[in-house]
């Protein structure tokens, strides 16, 4: 099943249930493709595109909380981290971090990269392999560690 209809579905469910927080979530989904979509001249978002799009959001959403944290607003880290779980729930399952190694050292193998230089074609070889599965950040500092460490 497409995302978005999925969320639309979602956005309906919340609707009836009154659930404030998933309404909120899946209104800002909606929303995220419906502008991607009338970017590129009403096009269809295949499901990498979508993931993309999520993605981001979440991490909006872990940096909004993290900033409230920060300032001592517990109420609203707690509410952006409440919608992080649901945009979560959207994703495909995510790798581990021993996931993730093992996958950096087989790109490693593969496209024999050892230098720092290498170190952007290796982030962007992984992110492709990964498909949404994993986070840049995370990505980017087993990529770190196998090549300098």
């Amino acid at each position: 099943m497409k995302l978005e209809l999925k969320i639309s579905q979602d956005l309906k469910a919340a609707m009836i249930n009154k659930d404030v927080v998933k309404l909120e979530v899946c209104r800002s989904i909606k929303s995220a493709i419906l502008i991607a979509k009338t970017a590129k001249v009403n096009c269809e978002l295949d499901y990498d595109q979508e993931i993309a799009i999520l993605q981001k959001i979440l991490k909006q959403c872990k940096d909004s909380a993290k900033i409230y944290r920060e300032k001592s607003r517990m109420d609203l880290a707690n509410h952006e981290n409440k919608q992080a779980e649901l945009i979560s729930e959207y994703l495909p399952k995510q790798f581990t971090e021993i996931e993730v190694e093992a996958l950096v050292t087989d790109t490693i193998n593969k496209l024999n990269l050892n230098s720092k230089k290498d170190m952007g074609l290796l982030i962007k070889e992984v992110v492709k392999q990964a498909k949404g599965r994993s986070d840049g950040k995370m990505i980017a500092q087993i990529v770190k560690k196998k090549l300098l460490g």
